[in-house]
């Protein structure tokens, strides 16, 4: 059934893909559909809301790519190999592996990886792992999303859609309105924690993540 079902889902995956997120779902996937197999479809029930090879730009603007990611949740889930990602890893791949997960984090993504001894061997710890972050993600909120200002709702809105960090500027476009105004409703934001800042300052192309606790907000208000 398992099998069947991957087929489907993977078919659907290639037929919106193009170029170098093609070539990487073509590529050997056995570790992914492990991970899958093993803990994803226990715990979430179905491939609903899962993009395989998901691509992100990383903070130096290379394109980079996580296993399976759930966008609506912020989460990568990553299938690492002990030989491909430790044993026969050379330096520069080590690396660049550590600054992709700086980048996954920075992007407002939780980066959730397992490795493939402990979904052959442990599949039940690694599910009983992502319920326990499930259960803290759907009680991480302080207020109602609903009880938000209607601009603070859009902003998360559009910083939840967002595949890096939002800047005013990027604010005040979506908003329609002016630098300050945006300022005031973001300062509002990163009061609550649902903002987090990523460099600079408010006149200086100040930069915003998402916090987990305003994606459970969104994610809860579905």
């Amino acid at each position: 059934m398992f099998e069947k079902e991957y087929e489907v889902f993977w078919n659907e995956q290639v037929h919106h893909a193009q170029g170098q997120r093609l070539e990487m779902l073509r590529r050997d996937l056995t570790g992914t559909k492990i991970l899958l197999k093993e803990v994803l479809l226990p715990v979430l029930g179905s491939f609903d809301g899962l993009e395989l090879e998901y691509e992100m730009l990383s903070l130096s603007g290379v394109k980079i790519y996580g296993d399976v990611c759930h966008p609506t949740l912020r989460i990568v889930f990553e299938e690492d190999s002990f030989i491909t990602h430790a044993e026969k890893i050379t330096r520069d791949r080590f690396s660049f592996e550590r600054a992709r997960a700086r980048s996954v984090a920075m992007l407002g993504y939780t980066y959730f990886p397992f490795n493939r001894d402990e979904l052959e061997k442990k599949p039940s710890f690694c599910q009983r792992n992502l319920y326990e972050w499930i259960g803290r993600f759907g009680n991480a909120q302080a207020v109602g999303l609903h009880e938000l200002p209607v601009y603070e709702r859009e902003i998360l809105r559009f910083a939840l859609t967002s595949n890096k960090p939002l800047n005013v500027k990027e604010v005040c476009h979506w908003l329609q309105l002016t630098r300050v105004t945006c300022s005031k409703i973001l300062r509002g934001l990163l009061s609550k924690g649902l903002l987090s800042p990523s460099g600079g300052s408010l006149t200086r192309s100040y930069q915003f993540l998402i916090t987990e606790k305003a994606i459970a907000l969104l994610h809860r208000s579905k």
